[in-house]
C-alpha cells in the first residue's frame, strides 16, 4: 500500500527508546587483533578461507543455513564472484549470509529505481541514492525503530547518536534507512581526501618543478604550458595519443562536476545546493549560480575550450567513457569528488601508468590569491538522504538486520576492508597492519579481488580508528600504508609540498564543520526534495536548465550573449522559491541545534 504524506511526528516515545538502547547497547563484538604473524611472503589465496578460520575461534554456519539475500546499489559498481569469492564465503560462515549485489548499469537511478518499483520485485536490502524517497512513497521499506530498540543489534543502535538517527526519520516519524559513509570511530586518521577539489596529474607538477598553484586562471595556465610542450603521451601499451588538458562530467546527477565549483571557489564549504552566508550576519542562503564567481568561472571555461584546453567531448560524454579517459592517462585534469573516479587508481597501478605519474594530486583553487579555502571537509558529514534499506521482500528482516550489525564487528570489518591476515596484510612486531608491494599489487588486481576481496562497500562501516587502538579502520586512511602504497611520483610530489596527506596538500581551513557550520550539508535536504512544493519544482527546473544549458555556454562562440540567454532561461524556474524553502530549512536546523 502506498505511502501517504503525513505531518511529520518526531516522536519523543522513539527517541527516549533510541536513547535508553543505546545506553544498555554497549556489549561490543569487536575482538581484539590477532597476535602478529611473521614477515614471510604471503600464503597463496586459495588458502584465505583456512587461515581466517583458524583464526577465528567461533562457531561457524553450516553451509545449507547460509542464507542468500539480495542488494541493488542505485549507483555503479563492480560485482564480485558471489557464491565463489573467498572472503564472500568467510563473512558467510561468520553471519549466516551471503549478500548478492547488483549495480547500476545502462540507466540513471531515478529510472533503475522506477523500474523496480514497476516490476513490484524488490532485492532484500536496497540503496536507492536519491530514490530512497520513491521507495518510502511506496510503502516496501521496513521501518527500523524496532529493530534499534531492541537491544539485538547495538553495533547499530550506536553506529549514531539519538539525535543522529533523529535526523532519518521521515514523515511518519519512523527511520527506514541508514547512510553508510562519513562515520568516524576513535581517533580519525586523516590521510584521505574524498570530496571535491580540482585535481591534476602528478607529473603535470614534477614537469613544472612543483609550483604554487592556488587559483582557477594559474590552474589553467599550468595545464596550457604542460599540453603545449608534451601534446601527445603513450597508453598502457605504447600507443600515441593527443593529451586532454581538462575534461569535465555532464552525465545525468554528475553534473555537479562542472556546476557546483563557484560554492567552493568563494572559499565556502560543499552544501551542494546553496552557500550559507553568514560573515558579520545571520546564516543567509545564496545562489551560487548568479554570483558574479559563477560567471567568471564559466567565462574561464568557454575561453579555455575555443583554445582545445576543455575536452571537445565533455558535454556528451557517458561516465564511463569519462572513467575510460582517466584510466588511460591522458587526461591532465578535472573537477570532480575522488569517491567519484577513485576506481581509476586500480587501473593505473595495473597498467603500469601510474609509474609515469598519471595519478591525479588535489588542489584547493579560489577565484582570488590569498582567500581561504575549504574544499576539505574536516568532521563526519550526515547524509541522511539516503542509504542501506531493507525491504519488505525480505523474508527475514531480524537476520537482515543481524548480518548489518554484523558489518561493524571489528573481526568482520577487517576482513571487509583489510582481507586475510597473512595474505592481504601483515602485522609488525608491534600491531601494526601492512601490505608489500606485491600484495597491493594483488589487491589492485581485477581478477584478485573478484575472486578474494568482499567489501560490502555499501553496507555499514567504520572510518578512523580500529578497536585496537592501533590500526586504521580503512587502509587508505593507515597513515603508514597510505604513503607507502603511493606510487614513486606521488610520494615525490608529497615530499615535494612538505606533505603526509591530501588534506595537507589542499590546504582547506582546518575547522569541525559540525561545530562551524551546524546547518552542514545543506544538500542532505535539498537531494529529497519533490515536486509537492513549489521549492520542489523550482529545484527539479532549476537542475534540468543547467543540464541544458552549461554545455552550451562553455561552447558558445559568444559567451556573454548565452550566458544573458541561460540566466533568462534559469530566472524562469523561479530559484526564489527553492531559496526561500532552502532559507525556512536552515533556519530549522540552526533552531534545532540551539535546543539541544
Amino acid at each position: 500500500m502506498k505511502r501517504k504524506t503525513v505531518t511529520r511526528l518526531l516522536s519523543l516515545g522513539l527517541s527516549v527508546a533510541l536513547t535508553l538502547a543505546c545506553l544498555s547497547g554497549c556489549g561490543n563484538a569487536a575482538q581484539t587483533a590477532a597476535p602478529a604473524g611473521d614477515d614471510a611472503a604471503p600464503a597463496a589465496a586459495a588458502d584465505a578461507g583456512d587461515t581466517a578460520d583458524a583464526d577465528a575461534g567461533e562457531t561457524e554456519v553450516a553451509a545449507g543455513d547460509i542464507v542468500d539475500f539480495t542488494f541493488f546499489g542505485g549507483m555503479p559498481g563492480v560485482e564480485i564472484n558471489s557464491g565463489n569469492n573467498e572472503i564472500q564465503d568467510i563473512i558467510a560462515q561468520k553471519t549466516g549470509v551471503r549478500l548478492k549485489e547488483t549495480w547500476l548499469t545502462g540507466q540513471t537511478v531515478a529510472e533503475a529505481i522506477g523500474s523496480i518499483i514497476a516490476s513490484g520485485t524488490y532485492p532484500d536490502l536496497i540503496d536507492g541514492g536519491d530514490g530512497c524517497v520513491d521507495l518510502y512513497n511506496e510503502g516496501v521499506l521496513v521501518a527500523w525503530d524496532e529493530y534499534l530498540e531492541s537491544g539485538k543489534y547495538p553495533n547499530l543502535t550506536n553506529y549514531y547518536t539519538p539525535a543522529e538517527w533523529d535526523q532519518f526519520r521521515q514523515d511518519d516519524g519512523k527511520i527506514y534507512w541508514c547512510n553508510v559513509f562519513q562515520n568516524t570511530k576513535g581517533e580519525p586518521t586523516g590521510t584521505a581526501h574524498n570530496d571535491e577539489a580540482f585535481w591534476v596529474q602528478a607529473r603535470v607538477l614534477e614537469w613544472d618543478n612543483y609550483p604554487e598553484i592556488k587559483t582557477l586562471d594559474q590552474y589553467f595556465d599550468l595545464l596550457e604550458r604542460y599540453a603545449a610542450a608534451n601534446p601527445k603521451t603513450q597508453d598502457a601499451n605504447g600507443n600515441e595519443m593527443d593529451v586532454i588538458p581538462y575534461t569535465c562530467l555532464c552525465d545525468d546527477w554528475r553534473y555537479f562536476c562542472i556546476e557546483n565549483a563557484p560554492q567552493f571557489l568563494d572559499g565556502y564549504p560543499n552544501d551542494g545546493s546553496v552557500i550559507v552566508d553568514f560573515d558579520g550576519k545571520a546564516p543567509t542562503i545564496v545562489d551560487y549560480n548568479t554570483t558574479p564567481t559563477a560567471k567568471e568561472y564559466f567565462k574561464k571555461l568557454n575561453e579555455e575550450y575555443q583554445k582545445g584546453i576543455v575536452d571537445k567531448d565533455f558535454g556528451t560524454q557517458k561516465y564511463d567513457d569519462y572513467i575510460t579517459k582517466l584510466s588511460n592517462g591522458n587526461v591532465l585534469g578535472m573537477c570532480d569528488q575522488y569517491w567519484d573516479f577513485q576506481q581509476i587508481n586500480d587501473a593505473l597501478r595495473t597498467s603500469g601508468l601510474e609509474e609515469q605519474g598519471c595519478n591525479f594530486v588535489p588542489l584547493g583553487l579560489t577565484i582570488r590569491e590569498g582567500m581561504e579555502n575549504r574544499w576539505h571537509t574536516y568532521g563526519d558529514t550526515l547524509n541522511v538522504a539516503s542509504g542501506i534499506a531493507v525491504t519488505t521482500s525480505c523474508s527475514d528482516p531480524d537476520l537482515a538486520f543481524s548480518f548489518l550489525n554484523a558489518m561493524l564487528d571489528q573481526d568482520i570489518h577487517n576482513l571487509r576492508f583489510w582481507g586475510v591476515e597473512g595474505v592481504d596484510y601483515l602485522v609488525d612486531d608491534d600491531g601494526l597492519f601492512y601490505r608489500t608491494d606485491e600484495i597491493r599489487k594483488n589487491i589492485s588486481d581485477p581478477k584478485y579481488r573478484a575472486d578474494h576481496l568482499c567489501f560490502y562497500s555499501y553496507l555499514p562501516q567504520y572510518g578512523g580508528t580500529s578497536d585496537d587502538g592501533i590500526n586504521a579502520n580503512l587502509p587508505e586512511e593507515q597513515p603508514s600504508e597510505f604513503f607507502n602504497g603511493l606510487a614513486a611520483p606521488m610520494q615525490k610530489c608529497f615530499t615535494a609540498y612538505g606533505a603526509k596527506t591530501y588534506p595537507d596538500l589542499i590546504g582547506s581551513v582546518k575547522e569541525d564543520v559540525n561545530e562551524t557550520h551546524p546547518w552542514f550539508p545543506m544538500w542532505s535536504y535539498s537531494n529529497n526534495l519533490d515536486t509537492s512544493t513549489p521549492g520542489g519544482v523550482a529545484w527539479t527546473k532549476m537542475g534540468e536548465t543547467k543540464h541544458e544549458w552549461l554545455p552550451k555556454v562553455v561552447m558558445s562562440s559568444n559567451f556573454d550573449s548565452e550566458w544573458e540567454n541561460y540566466m533568462k532561461a534559469y530566472a524562469e524556474c523561479k530559484p526564489e522559491d527553492f531559496l526561500n524553502q532552502m532559507q525556512e530549512e536552515l533556519d530549522r536546523r540552526i533552531a534545532a541545534k540551539e535546543a539541544q
